[in-house]
C-alpha cells in the first residue's frame, strides 16, 4: 500500500478503498506512527475502507503547522476527510489519538459516524498528573530516548516483553525517531488537552466503544468508565491482562472487539 501526501502535508494510507463500504479511520498515538496499527488494517479492511495517518509532527507527515493543541489535529482529519472525499468515518483513536478523536466528535460531529476511545486519558489526579509532567520535562531535556524504556514498561506486559525483542525494538525505534524539538510540545497535550474533553457542552452524541486494559496503569478503567458516563449509550470494554498495547500484544482480542463494535452501529 503506497503513501498518499494530501495538500497539508499529511501522510496516509488508504486500505480496501472500495465506496460502498462504510470508512474507519485510525488515529495513532504520541510517538508512534500510522504503522502501529499494523495489525489491524488488514483484519478490518475485509469489510470496511481502512485509513491511516500520520499525525503532524510523526512519522512521515509535516510538523505542526502551528503550535499543537487538539483542535489542530482535529482540523487535520478534517482535512483527511475532505481531500479523501470520506464523508463520514467510524473515528478510533488510541491514547493521545483518543483525545483528538473525542475533540473530532466535539468540533466536526457530522464527520463522526462513531467513535472508537482506545486506552485513552481522561481526568487525572494531582499525582498522576505531576508524573506524566515529570515525564515531558524527561524528553524536553534529554529527547524521546528518555523516556522510551519506562513507556515500554507500561505499554507491555513483562512476558510479552521479553517474548518479543522485535517488537520492543521497533516501537523504541519509532519513538526514538521523533523530533526532539517538536515531541515534547505534542507530548503536553496529555497534561493540558485532558480538561478540555471532561464534560463536553454539548454531549458527544454518536454510538461509541471505550475500551482499555484492566492494567493500562496511565489510562486506567476507571478513566475509560468516567469517558463512558459521558457518552450516552457508549460500550465499555476492560482488556483482562492487558496493558497500553493491547492492539500489538493480543490483536485477535482488541480486533474482535473492535470490529463487533463497528459491525454493530453499521447495521
Amino acid at each position: 500500500m503506497s503513501d498518499q501526501v494530501l495538500s497539508d502535508g499529511t501522510v496516509c494510507r488508504v486500505f480496501a478503498a472500495d465506496g460502498d463500504k462504510a470508512t474507519i479511520v485510525l488515529i495513532h498515538g504520541l510517538g508512534l506512527n500510522q504503522a502501529m496499527w499494523r495489525h489491524q488494517v488488514e483484519a478490518l479492511a475485509v469489510n470496511y475502507r481502512v485509513v491511516t495517518y500520520d499525525l503532524y509532527g510523526h512519522g512521515q507527515s509535516i510538523a505542526p503547522p502551528d503550535t499543537p493543541d487538539l483542535s489542530l489535529f482535529a482540523r487535520q482529519f478534517a482535512i483527511l476527510v475532505s481531500e479523501l472525499g470520506l464523508g463520514s468515518a467510524i473515528v478510533a483513536g488510541f491514547s493521545l489519538g483518543g483525545m483528538i478523536a473525542r475533540r473530532i466528535a466535539m468540533d466536526y460531529p457530522e464527520l463522526v459516524t462513531a467513535l472508537a476511545v482506545l486506552h485513552s486519558p481522561h481526568a487525572r489526579n494531582a499525582d498522576e498528573s505531576a508524573a506524566i509532567q515529570k515525564r515531558v520535562h524527561q524528553a524536553a531535556l534529554d529527547g524521546p530516548g528518555a523516556t522510551v524504556d519506562a513507556a515500554l514498561e507500561r505499554w507491555f506486559t513483562a512476558p510479552f516483553r521479553l517474548g518479543n525483542p522485535e517488537a520492543m525494538s521497533l516501537v523504541r525505534d519509532w519513538v526514538m525517531a521523533n523530533d526532539p524539538d517538536i515531541y515534547p510540545g505534542i507530548y503536553q497535550l496529555l497534561v493540558d488537552g485532558v480538561d478540555e474533553l471532561v464534560a463536553p457542552e454539548p454531549r458527544i452524541s454518536c454510538p461509541a466503544l471505550v475500551m482499555t486494559g484492566d492494567e493500562d496503569f496511565g489510562n486506567n478503567p476507571a478513566m475509560s468508565e468516567s469517558i463512558a458516563a459521558e457518552i450516552a449509550g457508549s460500550e465499555l470494554v476492560i482488556l483482562k491482562g492487558l496493558r497500553h498495547m493491547a492492539m500489538l500484544e493480543a490483536p485477535e482480542i482488541f480486533n474482535n472487539h473492535l470490529i463487533k463494535f463497528c459491525d454493530r452501529v453499521c447495521r
